[in-house]
């Protein structure tokens, strides 16, 4: 399983991200979760997963996160 690439994403994808923060208003308490959790360098299948941290969910598609979700939302892939 790769590690979860974190820096030097495509700019797009980049600014994806980013949109959804403001937009689904992550708290800095959140990111600080966010961070810890990077911190310890995870891993992801190839195929679709997603982090739940009670607050918001990060997921991805393999090396690559992909979307915040809130609380309710639906994820797909495995969770990690």
């Amino acid at each position: 399983m790769p590690k979860i690439q974190w820096t030097d994403l495509p700019s797009a994808l980049r600014d994806h991200l980013f949109d959804r923060l403001r937009e689904r208003k992550i708290t800095a308490e959140d990111l600080y979760r966010l961070k810890v959790w990077r911190e310890l360098e995870p891993k992801a299948p190839e195929s679709l997963w997603y982090k739940d941290f009670g607050s918001f969910k990060i997921c991805g598609e393999g090396k690559y996160p992909k979307t915040f979700l809130l609380k309710g939302q639906a994820a797909k892939g495995r969770k990690l």
